[in-house]
């Protein structure tokens, strides 16, 4: 049996609509002098979280810089056609992890026009 680490885990609500951001696109990035690595690409499943072994602590994280990007204008243009352009084409955090050790969960909640991005729990 192996033993889950850390992880980070990406989790996204469109509040005005109350819908999880389900097809969303995310980026997750370790960001160091060399540049940046990437550790998870995907869509948002229906419950509006990124399933990902990096989520669920099955691949090993570092200490040190990361970058959550969330593609919050494709989104919003895929659910209304007529939308055209939005407020906010990416939604991007840029953030340390302290102790590998510990889960980081980030969730997104935002409207067409606004966001709150913070550590969850």
């Amino acid at each position: 049996m192996t033993m889950a680490i850390g992880g980070i885990s990406l989790h996204a609500v469109d509040v005005a609509s109350g819908r999880p951001a389900q097809g969303m696109a995310v980026e997750l990035v370790a960001l160091d002098a060399g540049g940046e690595r990437l550790l998870a690409r995907g869509t948002l499943g229906a419950g509006g979280a990124l399933d990902h072994p990096v989520a669920r602590g099955e691949l090993p994280i570092t200490a040190g810089a990361h970058e959550a990007r969330f593609a919050v204008g494709a989104w919003l243009r895929a659910g209304d056609p007529q939308l055209g352009r939005v407020f906010m084409e990416v939604a991007v955090l840029r953030f340390e992890v302290l102790d590998p050790a510990e889960h980081v969960h980030l969730p997104l909640k935002f409207t067409r026009w606004g966001l709150a991005l913070f550590r969850g729990s």
